[in-house]
């Protein structure tokens, strides 16, 4: 389904998006601190990209969107990618990963109006406790988890490969259902700062 905010509107990703998401995340510095299996993982071209996103993305067991922007100069314009997969009705869990975004939406609304829509989307569904990771090098994604309000659970060893074949350790947070009004409550206050601005778009870094 499509989930419509303020800043940002999540559609079901389809294949027919992948140009527009490499010319907003196919940069070596979204991949540089483990997104998509880390630096190796990063391909220059947008045939390499669709080659490796036709991979990469859960498109058969899990629920992979494409995050647009929503009003302003730059609106209906794709900035980035969230997924949620891993849905276990039996223990009422679920999975919130695969995302990045365009550089220049990086500190803007985006990420915390998208956490917001994908967590109030599984906690209005029933599920009970929603894991988030990321690379336990990557301290830009573990700080944007924990500033979330995510709780800080520990560090899997040796979890998954990555692209260069080195062996990944992973930071796991989690959120449960009886802490999702308070992490709400925290998203919904950060949003309030930015008004009712468009998000615009910072200098992007391709380095």
């Amino acid at each position: 389904m499509t989930l419509v905010g303020s800043f940002v509107r999540l559609e079901p990703l389809q294949k027919a998006h992948l140009p527009a998401l490499y010319r907003a995340i196919g940069h070596p510095v979204t991949f540089a601190s483990g997104y998509g299996g880390g630096p190796a993982a990063y391909r220059d071209t947008e045939a390499g990209f669709m080659e490796w996103a036709e991979n990469y993305f859960r498109w058969e067991i899990g629920d992979p969107y494409a995050v647009f922007l929503v009003g302003g100069p730059r609106d209906g314009e794709l900035v980035g990618t969230s997924t949620l997969t891993d849905i276990d009705l039996m223990r009422e869990a679920a999975h919130i990963g695969w995302t990045a975004y365009d550089p220049r939406v990086w500190g803007t609304a985006v990420n915390a109006e998208a956490k917001l829509l994908l967590l109030g989307h599984a906690f209005d569904s029933g599920l009970g406790r929603v894991l988030i990771q990321a690379d336990a090098l990557n301290e830009r994604s573990r700080a944007a988890i924990a500033g979330i309000g995510a709780t800080f659970e520990g560090i899997v060893r040796r979890d998954m490969p990555r692209a260069d074949g080195s062996w990944r350790d992973s930071a796991i947070f989690s959120i449960l259902s009886e802490e999702w009004p308070a992490v709400k409550a925290g998203l919904q206050k950060r949003l309030e700062k930015f008004g009712d601005r468009p998000v615009l778009f910072r200098s992007r870094s391709t380095s």
